[in-house]
């Protein structure tokens, strides 16, 4: 039984021994005015919350009324509350007192927004409803995943008809149909619907803060709240680039409330960058490979393996970038650094990029050399940069500013600190690499997550070498890395153990000299062998 079951199964109990009040005292009546509209522009929702089952204690100590009103100062435009007594340590009674602190707020300053109060829980069944608005609240969590579609129709029925906001979370595509079920049975009532896509998955405390991107498209109809994982000012200006309506923040609001107006106003001044218009392209690129994986996966079930992602680096000609091209290559890595072997310039680059442009807008697809299906997709390039002072680190930059390079990447901590010192760079679209040897190594990785960078590629560590080695991560730090996120893993990876890395369950496997006759040349029958044993152990 994971977290989520567990938690699910404690209601239960709770419910049959308390009822739907679990024990608090609530009014028989709504005290407040009408429920206020939950989002209204772009908003930030901040959140009273003590506690969580993966960070355990938060703010043990938090006061109810003290955190609102310091959240109604730093320009909330909601205040979420988690009634969850378990395992977040929240109670009906938080709700009331951030309530009453919201309303108090509004009689000394009538002309300010008032934020709308949610009442954020693991909420089961009507009754459930009727006690969140008598003790205050204007919207209401509804979990799609614990609810079936009837139960998710009647919940939402019920809170509508009270004039508050149904918060529908989603996460998976299945979760889009009860969606559209329940907008369809509540008629014109359907603009009481907010939906939240959780960068949290619920059953296991993992986060992916691209996950939120991959359902945006599908929910053109509805503001769309990015929920969980953003810790800093950083990640939330990230977020807001990505086209969400609204953020909502529990651990880094609560935890560290003197930044809260820092994440709000990082959050709404965000627009579309280069980088955040990168990575939208990018999840549209995995959910491509996510339905396609959907549609064969009856023909594959003697498959070990979902197919990961593949980056062909360290290139140095037009012909071993068509090779991999050809076996079936999601990004090609071209290194900018004398110090390689395997050192490239912007003409190749160009002239990769021209090739595949013609190839892949061919009109028909059995007319271009790499067609495999409808939905191919050109491989995207990628610049990798050790240091930043250098003339081809900035011959990159160029080719990145111009569209010519799809990503930077920024290889090893050096590049990595030069890059962030530089703000006017963060708009480029890129993602570091760290390199790993033992455990203490992920501090990087961990930091770096925290300042919102949505994927992190892992290369193996050697004394004066930062990439191409041949030497493997411990798998033991691999496996720790996928329980909390997507993993990108480069370093040693071959045809003849190419298997020990997909039991890792990468995201993205990164091959270099595992594929090569010599530094800087390919082998093409290496490399064609390695995509077939992909595809012998992977579905798609």
């Amino acid at each position: 039984m994971n977290i989520l079951e567990q938690i699910v199964e404690k209601r239960k109990t709770d419910l049959k021994k308390y009822g739907a009040c679990l024990g608090a005292d609530i009014p028989p009546q709504r005290k407040r005015k009408n429920p206020v509209p939950f989002i209204n522009g772009k908003t930030v929702i901040l959140e009273v919350k003590r506690a969580s089952p993966s960070k355990g204690d938060i703010a043990p100590s938090l006061n109810a009324e003290e955190t609102a009103l310091s959240y109604i100062q730093a320009g909330a435009g909601a205040i979420s509350v988690l009634t969850e007594k378990h395992y977040f340590k929240g109670s009906l009674d938080d709700l009331m007192a951030v309530a009453k602190t919201v309303d108090a707020h509004a009689q000394k300053s009538p002309n300010a927004r008032q934020p709308a109060v949610l009442r954020k829980d693991f909420l089961i069944e009507p009754e459930e409803i009727d006690v969140a608005y008598r003790a205050g609240a204007d919207a209401v969590l509804l979990i799609s995943r614990i609810l079936s579609k009837e139960e998710l129709c009647a919940m939402a029925d019920k809170c509508t008809r009270l004039g508050m906001t149904a918060f529908i979370e989603l996460r998976m595509r299945d979760d889009v149909e009860k969606l559209n079920a329940v907008a369809s049975f509540l008629g014109e009532r359907k603009n009481l619907i907010a939906c939240g896509v959780n960068a949290r998955d619920l059953s296991n405390f993992s986060i992916d803060l691209l996950k939120p991107c991959t359902m945006l498209p599908l929910l053109t109809d509805f503001p769309v709240v990015f929920e969980s994982g953003v810790r800093s000012p950083e990640a939330a200006s990230f977020t807001g680039g990505l086209g969400f309506t609204g953020l909502l923040l529990g651990e880094g609001a609560a935890k560290n409330p003197s930044q809260a107006s820092s994440l709000v106003s990082s959050f709404v001044n965000a627009s579309a960058t280069k980088n955040s218009k990168a990575w939208l392209s990018y999840t549209s690129r995995l959910s491509k490979a996510e339905s396609s994986c959907e549609k064969s996966h009856c023909s594959h079930s003697e498959k070990k393996y979902r197919r990961p992602l593949v980056k062909v680096c360290g290139l140095t000609s037009l012909q071993d970038a068509l090779y991999a091209t050809m076996g079936g290559a999601d990004f090609l890595g071209f290194i900018f650094w004398k110090g390689s072997q395997r050192n490239a310039n912007s003409a190749l680059v160009k002239e990769v990029r021209e090739v595949l442009s013609e190839e892949f807008t061919k009109t028909c697809q059995d007319e271009h050399i790499f067609a495999a299906g409808s939905d191919d997709m050109a491989p995207l390039l990628v610049g990798v940069l050790v240091d930043l002072e250098t003339e081809e680190a900035k011959e990159a930059l160029e080719l990145a500013k111009k569209g010519s390079l799809d990503f930077i990447q920024l290889h090893g901590q050096k590049a990595v600190e030069q890059f962030y010192s530089r703000p006017e760079l963060l708009s480029l679209p890129h993602y570091c690499v760290v390199n790993v040897s033992c455990e203490k190594d992920l501090e990087l990785f961990d930091s770096l997550r925290i300042k919102g960078q949505p994927r992190i590629l892992v290369d193996s560590k050697a004394h004066g070498a930062v990439g191409g080695t041949g030497l493997c991560i411990d798998k033991s730090i691999l496996h720790k890395i996928s329980e909390k996120t997507k993993l990108w893993v480069a370093g040693g990876i071959s045809v003849s153990n190419v298997e020990e890395f997909l039991s890792c369950s990468p995201e993205l496997i990164d091959v270099n000299s595992g594929v090569e006759k010599e530094p800087g040349v390919k082998d093409s029958e290496a490399l064609l062998e390695f995509f077939s044993k992909i595809d012998e152990l992977c579905s798609y």
